[in-house]
């Protein structure tokens, strides 16, 4: 019988996606990101991230107006 995790797992990956931003220096591509556009829409919602367009492309960027 496997054992359960004692530590929570999110329902999403919004918190790896987090992760993987912090890592990245704060932005990416939007195209170079392997998270679901779902994931990328829930941490927009909850105002984590922001989506910026440069002429050049789309990025997601951490928000750090808090």
């Amino acid at each position: 019988m496997p054992k359960k995790s004692t530590h929570p797992a999110p329902a999403d990956h919004s918190s790896l996606c987090l992760q993987y931003l912090r890592r990245c220096g704060g932005s990416a591509r939007l195209c170079s990101i392997n998270f679901s556009l779902c994931v990328i829409q829930a941490l927009v919602n909850r105002k984590l991230v922001k989506i910026k367009n440069t002429g050049a492309g789309f990025f997601v960027e951490l928000d750090e107006t808090k």
